[in-house]
């Protein structure tokens, strides 16, 4: 208390100079410290950092040339089937004939061909392009080879109309031409599991099977997967399935039917003998879904169901032996249907 008294005392003791007097000098600025110089100088620097990118991500905005289609080559790895009717790609023309090419491509410069390109994505939008006769509205961009085929795989992930075979076909693909299976994951947007599950399928089943049943939109990794098991379980697998690509009727077929019919024969073929024996073969209904096991011993065929079948299937197989059996006399001539009738009936009376 004595030292705020002692302090009134002193400003009534000696009064402060009117602030307001005209003979009063100009207060001195205050001092500012090196400090707050500093940060002035960062935030004026921080500000032209900015304005530096900013300058810099103008200069690369998105610019839209007009190409010809007749420089650009298609991306080294192709992603995707092409197919004698495509009903999508004639609707994708039309749309760009009447409206033009709304969404842009994306190309590189060529690595080795001055004066022309390969595209990232967009190759059905250039062929449409190079059929109409007119330019490719493209967006060009510097482009590694991981960039290029990660570049392509995403853009076509994002549509999502890739089929499993062609998705399968890709991954192979890009690990063929020597890209790290990192590469191959990105460009699918698949974890690690599923793209060594792509790969394995595309690498089991030849080449020349794959093309001949095409894109098969509808038809997913299981049943592709039963395929592929059916080949390396049944050694005459692959010499039925191309004695059916031969038929004349088979490319008539759409590319779903096309498999299922492939599909049927792998599973119903009969093995080919090595050495006088005989593997079992597996029966694998349309659905990839496991039915039975056959084993012909030479003396005996022998039907070994599914555990995790119903059992009431069997009991139905059973049932229907005696007309499937005359059902397949007659279908090949090898004696009267009255014959097959009369055997079934003959089993019928004895059960």
């Amino acid at each position: 208390m004595n030292k705020r008294m002692d302090a009134i005392r002193s400003l009534i003791a000696n009064p402060q100079p009117d602030a307001l007097s005209a003979d009063n000098k100009p207060a001195p600025l205050p001092r500012v410290s090196s400090g707050s110089v500093r940060s002035m100088k960062d935030s004026f620097s921080g500000v032209e950092r900015e304005n530096e990118e900013l300058r810099e991500k103008l200069a690369a905005a998105v610019v839209v040339q007009e190409i010809d289609p007749g420089l650009i080559d298609p991306s080294p790895i192709a992603d995707r089937f092409r197919e004698q009717e495509d009903a999508g790609f004639e609707a994708l023309k039309e749309s760009i004939k009447a409206r033009g090419q709304e969404v842009p491509v994306l190309l590189r410069a060529h690595p080795t061909e001055a004066g022309r390109y390969q595209s990232a994505y967009g190759h059905r939008r250039i062929r449409a392009a190079r059929e109409l006769g007119v330019s490719v509205r493209a967006v060009i961009r510097a482009l590694s080879d991981e960039d290029l085929v990660v570049a392509q795989g995403v853009e076509n992930s994002a549509r999502q109309d890739l089929s499993f075979i062609e998705r399968a076909v890709f991954a192979a693909r890009l690990e063929d031409a020597g890209h790290e299976r990192s590469v191959v994951q990105d460009a699918l947007s698949v974890d690690k599991a599923e793209a060594s599950k792509l790969i394995s399928v595309a690498k089991a089943i030849p080449a020349d099977i794959i093309k001949a049943v095409g894109r098969a939109p509808k038809i997913g990794r299981p049943r592709w997967q039963a395929l592929a098991d059916a080949l390396k379980a049944h050694r005459g697998a692959a010499k039925a399935i191309r004695a059916v690509i031969s038929k004349p009727d088979f490319v008539g077929r759409d590319s779903d039917a096309r498999f299922l019919k492939l599909l049927s024969a792998a599973t119903q073929a009969p093995d080919e003998p090595q050495n006088g024996k005989s593997e079992a073969r597996t029966v694998v209904a349309a659905t990839g879904q496991k039915i039975a096991r056959v084993k012909n011993s030479g003396r005996d065929l022998k039907i070994s169901f599914d555990q995790g079948l119903d059992a009431a299937f069997a009991s139905f197989l059973v049932e229907q032996i005696p007309s499937l059996f005359a059902t397949y006399v007659e279908a090949n001539g090898k004696g009267e249907a009255g014959e097959g009738d009369a055997l079934a009936n003959q089993q019928r009376e004895q059960e």
